[in-house]
């Protein structure tokens, strides 16, 4: 006989198969090396140690998500490296302003809790905070039953960082100094929305392109290490973490009034997946505003650094040289086209 008992279970919400999530989540914990003394996970707040070694310690602050990508790993079924974007997407902007990335906690939302689904987004967001050397120290499992449809979900992500006061990099950028591009690794996670328009539009099926189907999964790369290493020798003065609004957006953030970044298009070595894109019948302008174009991050220093720069990182990732700062009031300038 069926029971008529109001229950949340009945309104589409199952407590115990998230109190067994949570399990899952503080299991895995215990097992990584930045899982600090405390026990977090599944807790009401999580505690960390302040380091010690700062003298005059600031906090820096992220918050993110990976936009409609999640819609990529839906369609592909594949949710083991979406974690790691999500990482990327908040540590690469702490590491701008000098910080060094110490907390992670992330915010997923479902209709309905997939114990499998969920487990592997979780691995990925492990794996991301291991690469960026930072700590998932909690977060939130929304089970949302009529506010995402079935099979659907997203995710956001909170990321915390330290950088001593005299670090922090602003105000330090000059005329001369030299604009350095570090390669992506692929599209990272901005403009899947334009990317899902075109496929729908020109009905390409990329589940059967072994070239799409690797490409739009592959995660962000995280320059957190590469990238401290540098603040740490004070080799840079300034950066820009090139996400949505490509390099005139992003770059112009931190270029100091009455400064410009000179930028030469002909040096930019793009990547198989943007020409891919570009043939599909993007504009140049939509392609430049829209995707990082083959640079997932730009260095600025002095140009007496920049054998250095270029010799700390490893041949895949070496920047290269892609302008330089100029005296004027435009902020960004580009030259020439890229070669697509």
């Amino acid at each position: 006989m069926k029971s008529n008992k109001l229950t949340y279970a009945k309104s589409g919400v199952n407590i115990k198969k998230s109190d067994k999530f949570v399990s899952f989540i503080s299991s895995i914990s215990k097992k990584t090396k930045k899982s600090g003394y405390f026990k977090n996970i599944g807790g009401f707040g999580a505690i960390s140690d302040i380091p010690n070694y700062l003298n005059n310690p600031k906090l820096v602050t992220s918050a993110d998500g990976v936009g409609t990508k999640i819609e990529i790993a839906n369609d592909l079924k594949k949710y083991n490296t979406i974690g790691i974007d999500l990482v990327a997407m908040c540590v690469n902007d702490l590491i701008v302003q000098g910080a060094k990335p110490l907390l992670f906690l992330d915010y997923i939302a479902v209709d309905k809790i997939e114990v499998k689904k969920l487990k592997n987004i979780i691995r990925g967001i492990f794996k991301g905070c291991e690469i960026a050397g930072c700590k998932l120290v909690g977060g939130e499992t929304a089970e949302m039953p009529g506010t995402y449809s079935k099979g659907k979900f997203d995710i956001a992500g909170f990321s915390v960082g330290l950088v001593e006061k005299k670090k922090i990099l602003n105000n330090k950028i000059k005329k001369n100094d030299i604009i350095l591009g570090i390669p992506s690794n692929g599209i990272h996670s901005n403009g899947y929305s334009l990317i899902r328009y075109v496929l729908k539009k020109k009905k390409i099926n990329f589940k059967k392109n072994k070239f799409l189907k690797k490409e739009l999964i592959r995660p962000t790369k995280i320059y957190v290490k590469d990238v401290l290493k540098l603040i740490k020798k004070n080799m840079i003065k300034g950066c820009a973490n090139i996400t949505g609004g490509g390099l005139v957006d992003n770059i112009s953030r931190v270029i100091p009034k009455n400064h410009c970044a000179d930028i030469n298009l002909t040096k930019v070595k793009t990547l198989k997946i943007f020409k891919w894109l570009k043939k599909t019948g993007i504009e140049d302008d939509e392609m430049l505003k829209t995707f990082n174009c083959g640079i997932g991050f730009c260095l600025i220093a002095n140009s007496k650094n920049k054998k250095k720069i270029i010799k700390s990182f490893k041949n895949k990732f070496q920047p290269y040289e892609i302008g330089k700062i100029t005296k004027d009031i435009s902020r960004v300038k580009l030259s020439g086209k890229i070669r697509w």
